[in-house]
C-alpha cells in the first residue's frame, strides 16, 4: 500500500524542482515506489570540491531534495507543509565521476514530525554516503 497522499510521478516532481538548487545541480527523479523515492545527481563541475570529488553539501543536497519531496507527498500540503528541521550524513567513499542513485525511506512518519533515511550509491552500487532527515509538519 502506498504512504503518499495523492499519486505522484517523477515527471511531476522534477517538473516542480525546476529552476532551483536541485535543477542546478541536475537531481532527476527517476522512481516512486510504494514507499520510497529514488533520484540522480552525476558527478559534475557542479556538485564537486577542489580535489575533484563530489562535494559533501552536494550529498547533503541531494538527500535533503529526496528527503523534503518525501515528506511533503506523504501529507495533504492544502493543510500542511514539511520542512527539515535536522539533517546528517556519513560521507562513506568519494566519487570522482558518474551518476550517484539516492533513495529515501520513512522511519518515523508523525504528526508532527518525520524522519527519513536516504542512501546514496554510486554506479557500481557501493554505498558512498548515508544521510537522515527529520522534517517538521507544519500547518498551513
Amino acid at each position: 500500500m502506498s504512504i503518499w497522499f495523492k499519486p505522484i510521478t517523477a515527471d511531476d516532481l522534477n517538473a516542480r524542482g525546476k529552476h532551483t538548487l536541485s535543477d542546478f545541480l541536475d537531481i532527476r527523479f527517476t522512481e516512486i515506489g510504494e514507499d520510497s523515492i529514488t533520484a540522480t545527481m552525476p558527478a559534475s563541475e557542479r556538485s564537486k570540491q577542489p580535489l575533484g570529488i563530489v562535494h559533501g553539501g552536494a550529498n547533503v543536497v541531494l538527500a535533503e531534495t529526496l528527503a523534503s519531496t518525501a515528506a511533503n507527498a506523504v501529507v495533504d500540503i492544502e493543510r500542511f507543509y514539511c520542512v527539515g528541521l535536522e539533517i546528517n550524513a556519513n560521507h562513506i567513499r568519494p566519487v570522482r565521476e558518474g551518476l550517484l542513485t539516492a533513495i529515501t525511506r520513512p522511519i518515523h512518519l508523525g504528526r508532527t514530525t518525520q524522519i527519513w533515511q536516504i542512501d546514496i550509491f554510486n554506479e557500481d552500487g557501493k554505498q558512498t554516503c548515508v544521510s537522515r532527515m527529520t522534517a517538521a509538519v507544519v500547518a498551513r
